[in-house]
């Protein structure tokens, strides 16, 4: 019983440590600057885009790719440039912090 419960806790840090990380990648990546967690800022708040997507399989691939390539339309006429301005941030950070935003 008690291994089962630090095998619980452990990977409850885990999973804490990797959002953690995730917020940190977003901040740097420079997401931060126009999108917050609770509020709308340019764009949409990360908890409301986690709620408009909560029930579609689709959501990290759909999300993940119109980040890469940037648009304009689904949340207004303020366009997001590609990869949010910033070509140094790999594909795969773009697929993580889409990963982490969905968990909001």
């Amino acid at each position: 019983m008690k291994k089962s419960l630090f095998v619980a806790a452990a990977l409850s840090m885990v999973a804490f440590g990797t959002a953690q990380a995730d917020e940190a990648m977003a901040t740097k990546s420079g997401c931060m600057a126009c999108h917050q967690v609770e509020t709308k800022v340019v764009g949409p708040a990360y908890k409301e885009v986690a709620a408009k997507y909560k029930d579609d399989a689709t959501a990290v691939d759909t999300l993940t790719a119109k980040v890469i390539a940037g648009g304009v339309g689904t949340w207004g006429q303020v366009p997001m440039p590609p990869k949010g301005g910033r070509m140094d941030v790999s594909d795969e950070d773009v697929r993580a912090i889409v990963e982490w935003i969905l968990s909001l």
